[in-house]
């Protein structure tokens, strides 16, 4: 009867809803080498801070720019900001410092946080498309069109929607039981590599997951397809090819960014579900890339890219 009752205490010691915190691995594969990948990743974290608030300052003062496009980038370098400091500073911890503890909670958070503003980027980007394709295509009813209460209105869609689609993502995290090991094999607590360390069928993590990533990423992109396949028709139509080279002009620095996001994140996805052939320390490093990228890359293709904010700069300056 005695080893009974200790057997089950010690099957419901492990069996338990949540653990009190998970240990954070890093880079598996490359833990030695972590101290010295942190270098880059913290320059990389500083462009970052210092070219989203500058932009988001300038934005500000300047009221010449308060109109649809750089309000969009506006949005853009926010989201940035917030996707960039929920992970790189706890990255940089475990890389220099060795602190992998990470409490539940404070997974689950970041991983909100992770996911419904990768979820609003993609929505930011879809926005930014609009309005390459309706400043084009319909110039004189630009600022009709995309009114600021529309922009306002835009933006509180796609915040909505990448809320109403991640929350199912951690309620269904709050009702599995984690009785295996607590190290999670990444730099933050990404979906998928939680789920991995559940007990029982996880399926429906998996299908759920896959199925936001589809909703999300497909609808995006078709929109934004859609778009600069109607911009690419009209473009060809213009009389001069001076007119042509301005027009595309305006769309280069969007579709660098989108380049930028959509190429690490669609990557990342696919190597969580489909592992099959990825060696470890490049699926990492590519979804460290993917959330620290894009937000240093942002303000400096818009910065230079973009004459009438560098202009503004310069005058600031």
């Amino acid at each position: 009867m005695g080893k009974s009752q200790e057997g089950f205490m010690s099957l419901n010691s492990t069996a338990f809803s949540y653990p009190p915190y998970f240990l954070l691995i890093g880079i598996p594969g490359l833990e030695e080498e972590q101290f010295w990948i942190a270098f880059p990743f913290c320059i990389m974290y500083g462009i970052a801070l210092l070219g989203n608030i500058s932009l988001l300052l300038v934005i500000k003062a300047e009221p010449s720019l308060h109109e649809p496009m750089f309000l969009f980038l506006a949005m853009l370098a926010v989201t940035d900001l917030v996707l960039s400091t929920s992970t790189i500073p706890k990255m940089l911890s475990i890389f220099w410092l060795g602190i992998r503890e990470i409490g539940f909670p404070s997974c689950l958070t970041q991983m909100f946080f992770i996911h419904v503003f990768s979820t609003v980027e993609s929505g930011v980007l879809t926005a930014m498309a609009l309005d390459r394709f309706v400043a084009i295509c319909c110039p004189l009813r630009h600022a009709s069109i995309l009114s600021v209460p529309v922009v306002a209105a835009l933006a509180s869609l796609v915040l909505v929607r990448g809320v109403l689609l991640v929350s199912p993502v951690c309620l269904l995290l709050l009702r599995r039981s984690f009785c295996r090991q607590r190290a999670i094999a990444h730099s933050y607590c990404e979906h998928m590599a939680v789920v991995g360390l559940a007990c029982g069928d996880t399926r429906a993590n998996h299908v759920y997951g896959l199925f936001v990533v589809f909703l999300v990423t497909g609808t995006d992109l078709v929109l934004i397809s859609a778009s600069y396949a109607m911009i690419l028709r009209v473009v060809t139509r213009l009389p001069s090819r001076e007119a042509r080279l301005k027009a595309f002009s305006t769309c280069t620095s969007h579709l660098c960014v989108i380049l930028a996001f959509y190429t690490p994140a669609l990557f990342t996805c696919f190597a969580h579900h489909f592992r099959h052939g990825i060696p470890p320390p490049v699926h990492i490093m590519v979804a460290n890339l993917y959330l620290l990228l894009p937000p240093t890359l942002n303000p400096i293709v818009y910065g230079v890219r973009t004459k009438k904010l560098w202009d503004r700069v310069l005058v600031l300056l």
